[in-house]
């Protein structure tokens, strides 16, 4: 078993948060890898008495199918069955509520009587859910813009409304906290393993690179020393491991993984100053310093 984590010791003004996020902020600070951050994320859930979480996000908010992962702290193979019907699938709290609006949602089958008319098939699955301890829980939806994605991380257990409510009131702030920040280094984590994942060898994620950084395939082969046939053959062969179209869409890959920088914080370094705004709109003091 392993042993206790190691903190750094936190600042006096570090301390006026619960204890709770406090540790979990504090071990996210050292995680490396999306699984540790998922793990603490669960070790959260199950502090709270909410021990099923969900975590599902979408690779474009405007397209819904487009899902990108679904992790689960249980076995949720159940589901399967119930999604294969397109008109209950549609109805869950994602796709429903988390696509379109921030608001954090109590869900589950305490609280269906305060959510949108739901078809008889999305009952049962409520019912099957509460008869599987996830009666009641906590919502929170969750956006990144770089590129657009929408995702909801869900803490259940099986309380009843009353139980449930005083969760939400006495801990929401914590799960909130827990989920916005955890998305984030997950999605950090997740973006850098995708080589991992797709298996790209250490020569294809050298040329991935390259080609994020703007260099022609010439200038490519020049520092790899290789032909401009071979740099292309190298190309042709990423794109099919990756699924992807063209240059472009690498290049993009490329940044998308944090091998390259974005085009973004490029152009400020070359800019070299600071942009200031004071005051409120419609009345804003707009002042640019160089350096």
């Amino acid at each position: 078993m392993a042993g206790p984590r190691q903190r750094r010791p936190l600042l006096a003004a570090e301390r006026h948060t619960p204890d709770l996020l406090q540790g979990f902020l504090t071990d996210l600070e050292a995680t490396q890898s999306s699984a540790e951050v998922w793990g603490l994320i669960v070790e959260v859930g199950r502090a709270l008495n909410l021990p099923y979480i969900d975590f599902i996000c979408a690779d474009n908010f405007a397209n819904w199918k487009r899902t990108l992962f679904i992790r689960t702290s249980y076995d949720s193979t159940w589901l399967n069955t119930f999604n294969e019907d397109p008109d209950v699938a549609k109805w869950s709290y994602f796709r429903t509520h988390a696509v379109h609006h921030l608001t954090p949602i109590a869900v589950g089958l305490e609280f269906v009587d305060e959510y949108h008319h739901m078809p008889e098939a999305r009952h049962a699955v409520l019912r099957e859910a509460a008869e599987r301890g996830l009666r009641a829980g906590f919502s929170v939806p969750l956006r990144l813009h770089a590129p657009p994605q929408a995702a909801l991380i869900t803490f259940c257990g099986d309380h009843s409304k009353r139980e449930m409510r005083h969760i939400i009131q006495t801990h929401g702030w914590v799960l909130n906290a827990v989920a916005m920040m955890g998305h984030q280094r997950y999605q950090t984590h997740f973006a850098a393993e995708f080589t991992q994942r797709n298996s790209i060898s250490d020569k294809q994620r050298e040329l991935l690179e390259m080609i994020g950084a703007g260099l022609q395939d010439k200038v490519i082969a020049e520092q790899l020393e290789i032909s401009v046939s071979a740099v292309r053959q190298r190309m042709n062969n990423l794109l099919a491991k990756t699924g992807l179209a063209n240059r472009a869409d690498l290049a993009a890959l490329a940044m998308s993984v944090g091998l390259v920088q974005d085009p973004l914080h490029r152009m400020n370094q070359k800019v070299g100053g600071v942009l200031v705004e004071m005051g409120v709109p419609h009345g804003s003091t707009f002042r640019y310093r160089k350096d």
